[in-house]
């Protein structure tokens, strides 16, 4: 009977479940359950702050429109005006260019064109009589070259005149020295001319078409002009050349004199050295042309069949020699 005297009804501490721990620290706080609630922890909300980007500061400018200035109608038509006339010599200059260039194709079409070599004043009686075109006639890699070969002719030609001058000077020192004055003379007739012709045109022409037989045609004659120079530059006395020896020989007299021909002597020397380095760089420039000696003879033999006075020749030679045997036979 025992198990009936517990009082089902008593309060039982152990059977209680408000009497957990957890429980019973809530409910004895004096602090409200909700006023300890914080749905913004101090981590969190650190986190975040950190992260957050700051507003900008600038102050905000409205647009401001700024008025417009339109040119009044004077400056419109004046700045047309202008652009008009720009335009119209742009055109004639154009105009112009395309003239020249139709002239230069007409006449390097009809193969005919008009000698400028000397130049001439057009009312002189004597024409020009050869035409000479750097820029045009000559590929660029050898303008250089032929230029300077040009060059030299023209100081030569300028030397034989002072050489000249200084003969002259030389011969009024003494009257048995009229030779060398008579010879100078002769040397500038003959070599002014003669060396244009023999070596200066070969050369341009070499230079011009590719001519195997102009390069070696140049060659030659200018190596004989090479010989000339040293020679002038020796000055042989009674030669008609101021050269060292009679400079030397007549500074003793006359210094003034001697002066004149020791400048004189300068300027053949001169030619003579120029004359050595422009033979090289010929030959170095002939080197890479492709020209040879079997060319040049190529050359020569087209040329002398295609040249008209030796077919007249030749055919009147022939016509001579059938009438000859024919009237033989009769």
């Amino acid at each position: 009977m025992s198990e009936f005297d517990n009082n089902p009804f008593a309060d039982q501490a152990n059977d209680n479940p408000f009497h957990d721990p957890s429980v019973t620290q809530v409910t004895n706080s004096a602090v409200d359950p909700v006023d300890q609630f914080n749905p913004f922890p101090a981590h969190p909300t650190d986190s975040l702050a950190s992260h957050t980007t700051p507003a900008s500061t600038t102050p905000y400018q409205p647009a401001v429109l700024q008025p417009s200035t339109e040119p009044s109608p004077q400056a419109t038509a004046a700045s047309a005006q202008a652009n008009l006339l720009r335009q119209q010599e742009e055109l004639e200059r154009k105009a112009a260019e395309l003239d020249r260039r139709e002239q230069e194709l007409q006449s390097r079409g009809s193969g005919v064109k008009e000698n400028n070599w000397p130049p001439l004043p057009k009312s002189f009686p004597i024409k020009p009589c050869f035409y000479q075109d750097f820029s045009e006639e000559i590929p660029l890699e050898y303008q250089r070259v032929c230029k300077m070969m040009y060059y030299l002719w023209m100081f030569h030609c300028v030397t034989l005149f002072l050489n000249l001058l200084a003969c002259l000077a030389y011969f009024t020192t003494d009257a048995a020295y009229g030779v060398d004055f008579g010879l100078s003379i002769l040397w500038l007739i003959l070599f002014a001319p003669c060396s244009f012709l023999c070596w200066y045109r070969p050369v341009y022409k070499a230079f011009k078409t590719d001519s195997s037989f102009s390069f070696f045609f140049f060659f030659f004659v200018f190596f004989c002009q090479v010989v000339v120079f040293i020679i002038q530059s020796v000055g042989i006395p009674k030669w008609g050349n101021s050269g060292w020896i009679a400079s030397f020989t007549i500074i003793g007299v006359n210094k003034a004199v001697g002066a004149i021909m020791v400048v004189v002597a300068c300027f053949f020397t001169i030619c003579a050295v120029l004359s050595v380095i422009l033979l090289k760089m010929v030959h170095s420039q002939y080197r890479r042309t492709g020209a040879s000696f079997q060319k040049a003879q190529q050359e020569f033999s087209q040329g002398v069949l295609t040249n008209k006075s030796f077919q007249s020749a030749a055919a009147t030679a022939a016509t001579s020699a059938a009438q000859g045997t024919f009237q033989g036979n009769n």
